[in-house]
């Protein structure tokens, strides 16, 4: 009988704006943060929009010179894990020394430091390697994020990054839960972070085709997860964090359970059965002690892309049955695009918030519905919605698969 892990805290930096409220009021509006790109050189790309934080501010959490040595995803996973301590009222500087070697920092992450990385090939490219950091090998490594977020917070149990494509911060979950099963931890500090919208990311991504492009003019209707007119996705940027404890008194939620498999099939592409993610998601069911047709609500994958989606809308109807059509779900990445690894726990969090406030969020700009994706994704506005077990879906490059189970506290 595995101890119940709960959830005190959660914290937020996504597309829309900052920290909690302003996030799910941004989702349950139908609200999108995906906008043209502002902050480098788009010309010559195919695609100029993406999901960016365009208030966020780095020197609130670290001072100018420290920001020369760290990746904006550095700063990024401080601000949302200000925001998890606040609301799990815990204040990490009256820890006792015991207390800190106790408690665990998981980031899982796709991209990590590929920001901080260009930032330093653009100085070597230019001829001014004088300028770059003397951090540049510790800091352009991905391990040294979870090191950052460490340091600040004076936290000295395992600091590991979970780096698995597009299911990290779902992978990164389930470690932390292993951890305080285990009995590694007490508590765990535990999300994704994933600021990836740069230049050579964008470049590389337009190379591959996958990159939604047919309403470049309008980028608020760009991402369409199961609509028929979809194209691709939106890369987007931000983190999303939450303290995880064994047994904890303040529980605001539960993380139940996790399931993770791989298709082992292609590098990028899924295997068209969909047998193998449907089998993550039963997995975590099993994980998580309850039956598929338990499950109240679904806060899906849903890149947007022609494959994705419709593989996906198979692998839940496997793994639910006929569970799969009576229930409501949610492709988030409508409005916050894909933040890549980040995206299991941008999911997670908006699931806690959601359930707490009653409701679904939509799946925005679902106008053509694709004759392969029908099942309920809540198109175009929220709905009420009293969900108190919920499953999160997410499929990865790799053909890697990810499934948790939340539970309403």
């Amino acid at each position: 009988m595995h101890p119940r892990i709960t959830i005190a805290g959660v914290g937020t930096v996504a597309p829309q704006g900052m920290g909690n409220k302003r996030y799910i009021e941004a989702l349950l509006a139908g609200e999108s943060g995906i906008k043209a790109i502002t902050h480098f050189d788009v010309n010559g790309l195919s695609v100029k929009i993406a999901g960016f934080v365009k208030d966020f501010e780095p020197t609130k959490y670290l001072d100018e010179h420290t920001l020369k040595h760290v990746g904006r995803v550095v700063p990024m996973s401080i601000a949302a894990s200000k925001e998890a301590f606040a609301e799990a009222g815990i204040d990490p500087e009256k820890l006792t020394l015991e207390e800190r070697r106790r408690f665990a920092v998981v980031l899982g992450s796709g991209g990590g430091a590929m920001e901080f990385v260009e930032r330093q090939y653009d100085l070597w490219y230019k001829g001014a390697v004088k300028k770059a950091s003397v951090y540049v090998v510790p800091s352009g490594t991905m391990g040294n994020m979870a090191s950052e977020v460490s340091m600040v917070f004076g936290l000295r149990g395992p600091s590991h990054v979970i780096t698995t494509g597009c299911t990290s911060s779902s992978d990164a979950l389930g470690y932390a839960m292993m951890l305080l099963r285990d009995n590694r931890a007490d508590r765990v500090l535990v999300g994704g972070a994933d600021c990836t919208v740069t230049r050579g990311m964008m470049e590389g991504l337009c190379l591959m085709g996958i990159l939604a492009s047919k309403y470049a003019a309008e980028p608020a209707r760009a991402s369409r997860p199961f609509d028929g007119h979809r194209d691709g996705f939106v890369l987007s940027e931000g983190a999303w964090m939450m303290i995880l404890e064994r047994d904890g008194k303040k529980a605001i939620a539960e993380m139940a359970g996790h399931g993770g498999t791989c298709d082992a099939h292609h590098r990028v592409r899924m295997a068209e059965d969909g047998v193998e993610p449907a089998r993550s998601m039963q997995l975590a069911c099993e994980d998580a002690g309850i039956r598929p047709d338990q499950i109240d609500a679904v806060w899906l994958h849903g890149t947007g892309t022609q494959l994705n989606d419709r593989i996906e809308t198979k692998a839940v109807k496997l793994a639910l049955g006929d569970r799969a059509r009576k229930i409501p779900m949610t492709a988030i990445k409508s409005m916050i695009g894909h933040p890549q690894g980040a995206c299991g726990s941008a999911a997670a969090v908006g699931a806690i918030l959601a359930m707490q406030a009653g409701a679904i969020p939509p799946t925005i700009n679902l106008e053509n519905p694709d004759p392969d994706c029908d099942l309920d994704y809540t198109p175009l506005r929220a709905k009420d919605c009293s969900a108190r077990i919920v499953l999160v879906s997410t499929l990865g490059f790799g053909s890697k698969n990810a499934a948790i189970i939340i539970k309403k506290a």
